[in-house]
C-alpha cells in the first residue's frame, strides 16, 4: 500500500533511517575526530591550558542533554525532537568552523554537544517505536556499526582533513551532510503525533544534570556533589506527576537487569579503550599508527559480533545468548589480559583484543532493545535515556577506577612497570563483567516480539 510520498511504509522507514544513521555518525564521528587535529587547533587559537575542553565539552553537553530529549520525545513526539537534535548539530559545526578563538570554539562544541545527545537517544527510541523486537534487531545491528565505524575513522579522517583542508574542514563537513539527513528525516520519518499537558520535570532536569556533569567530572567534590544530586534526584522523581525517568521502570525485571548489563559494559568495554591503546605504545612498543592499526581487528570485531547478534535475534528471537555470551569472553579476555607483559608476542596481544571487542559488540545494542520490551511506546525515549545514561555512568566509574588502579600500581616509566600496573586495571575488569554476567543470567526467558 502506497502513501502519498509514493513509498510503502517500510521502504519509507529505510530511507528515514539512512538519514538518522547518517547524522548519528557524524556526531560520533566528532566525538574522536578532533583528536589528531587538537595540535593544529592550538596552534591557530591559543588555548594550551584549555584544550582538553574541545573534547570533554561535546561529551559532558551530550550526557546532560540526552535524558531531557528522551522525555521531550515521549511528551511530544520523536520527530520534531529528533530534527531539533540535528539541527542545533549541524549548527554547532557550522559555530565550530567559524569559531575565531578558543572559548567560542569550546562553546560551539557545547551546542554540538547538545545536538549529538538528542540523536543517540532518539533514534533508539525511534527504532524501537518503528519495528517490534525481531524486526528491530537487525536496524539495532546498524546503529551499532555506526559507533564501531565511527570510533575507527574517526582518528584517521580527522588526521586527513586536517592535512589537506585545515581542522576547520572536520567541523565544515558536517553541514553539508547534516542538512542532507535533516531534509531525509523530515520528509520520510513518520511518527505518532503527541502533545500531553502534564507538566514537565523541570526539577528532575536540573538535579539531574547536575548529577550528570559531576559524576563525569568525576573529581573527589565533584564526584561527592554528584551523588548527593543523585540522590534528590530519585526523592524528586517520586513524587513528580511526569518523571524525566519513571522510577515504575524499575519494577520490571527485564528493564531492571538489562539497566545493570549495560553499566557494566559501559565499565568494561568503553572505560578501557585508552589502557589498551597505552598498553600497545608502552608494553608493547608500538607507535601511535602502529596502535591504531593493531587496534583495528578489535574494532572490526565489534562490527561483526554486532551484525551477527542483530541478524540471529532479528531470525529467532531469542536475545538472552548474546549478553550472556559477551560477558562470557569478556571475562576470558580481561583474564588472558592480565597476564600480559612486555614479552606477550603482538600477534598474541590482538587475538586477546579480537576476543575483546568480539564481547563488547554483542552486548552494544542488545541490552538497550531488550529494556525496550514490555514498555509502552509513550516510555520508549525515557527508557533509551535511561540505560545510555547508566552506561555513561558506567563509563565514568570505570575511567575513575582504571585511573586510581594504574596510578597507585605505576612505579617507574618502563616496559615492565607500564605492563604491571596495566595487569592491575585488566584484573579490575573481572568482577564487573561477573556482575555483568550474573545480570544477564537472570534476564527473563522470552522470545523478542514480532509484531508491536
Amino acid at each position: 500500500m502506497s502513501t502519498t510520498l509514493g513509498a510503502p511504509p517500510r521502504a519509507r522507514n529505510t530511507l528515514a533511517l539512512v538519514g538518522l544513521f547518517a547524522a548519528v555518525f557524524l556526531a560520533m564521528l566528532d566525538a574522536q575526530v578532533v583528536a589528531t587535529a587538537l595540535p593544529r587547533m592550538v596552534g591557530e587559537l591559543g588555548g594550551a591550558t584549555s584544550f582538553a575542553w574541545v573534547t570533554t565539552s561535546y561529551l559532558l553537553a551530550g550526557s546532560v542533554s540526552a535524558p531531557v530529549y528522551g522525555k521531550l520525545g515521549d511528551l511530544f513526539g520523536r520527530k520534531r525532537v529528533v530534527l531539533v537534535a540535528i539541527a542545533l548539530f549541524v549548527l554547532g559545526s557550522l559555530a565550530c568552523t567559524l569559531a575565531p578563538t578558543m572559548p567560542l570554539l569550546i562553546a560551539a562544541r557545547v551546542l554540538q554537544g547538545i545536538g549529538s545527545g538528542g540523536l543517540f537517544v532518539a533514534v533508539a527510541a525511534i527504532i524501537g517505536e518503528l519495528f517490534p523486537g525481531r524486526e528491530g534487531a537487525r536496524y539495532f545491528a546498524w546503529f551499532s556499526i555506526c559507533f564501531a565505524g565511527s570510533s575507527l575513522a574517526g582518528p584517521v579522517v580527522g588526521g586527513v582533513l586536517t592535512d589537506l583542508a585545515g581542522w576547520r574542514s572536520i567541523f565544515g563537513l558536517n553541514v553539508p551532510i547534516g542538512l542532507v539527513a535533516f531534509g531525509v528525516v523530515a520528509r520520510f520519518l513518520r511518527l505518532e503525533r503527541r502533545r500531553t499537558a502534564a507538566p514537565f520535570d523541570f526539577a528532575g532536569i536540573v538535579v539531574l544534570s547536575g548529577a550528570i556533569v559531576g559524576l563525569t567530572l568525576a573529581t573527589p567534590l565533584s564526584a561527592s556533589i554528584g551523588a548527593v544530586l543523585l540522590v534528590a534526584f530519585l526523592l524528586i522523581e517520586r513524587r513528580a506527576a511526569e518523571p524525566v525517568v519513571p522510577l515504575r521502570l524499575f519494577r520490571s525485571r527485564m528493564f531492571s537487569l538489562s539497566v545493570l548489563a549495560s553499566a557494566a559494559a559501559g565499565f568494561v568495554f568503553l572505560g578501557s579503550v585508552n589502557y589498551l591503546a597505552l598498553f600497545l605504545q608502552t608494553a608493547g612498543g608500538a607507535g601511535p599508527s602502529e596502535a591504531g592499526l593493531l587496534l583495528l581487528p578489535m574494532t572490526l570485531a565489534v562490527a561483526a559480533s554486532s551484525m551477527v547478534a542483530g541478524r540471529v535475534i532479528a531470525k529467532t528471537g531469542a536475545y538472552r545468548w548474546a549478553p550472556i555470551l559477551s560477558m562470557t569472553l569478556g571475562l576470558a579476555a580481561a583474564l588472558a589480559m592480565s597476564t600480559m607483559d612486555e614479552t606477550t608476542p603482538l600477534p598474541l596481544v590482538v587475538a586477546y583484543l579480537v576476543v575483546f571487542g568480539a564481547a563488547a559488540g554483542l552486548n552494544m545494542q542488545v541490552l538497550s532493545m531488550a529494556a525496550q520490551q514490555n514498555v509502552a511506546r509513550t516510555d520508549l525515549g525515557a527508557v533509551s535515556a535511561t540505560v545510555g545514561f547508566l552506561r555513561s555512568l558506567g563509563t565514568t566509574a570505570g575511567l575513575t577506577v582504571f585511573g586510581a588502579v594504574f596510578t597507585n600500581a605505576f612505579t617507574d616509566d618502563s616496559p615492565a612497570g607500564y605492563s604491571s600496573a596495566l595487569g592491575g586495571v585488566f584484573w579490575v575488569m573481572v568482577p564487573a563483567l561477573a556482575v555483568g554476567l550474573v545480570a544477564s543470567l537472570f534476564l527473563p526467558r522470552v522470545s523478542l516480539r514480532r509484531n508491536h
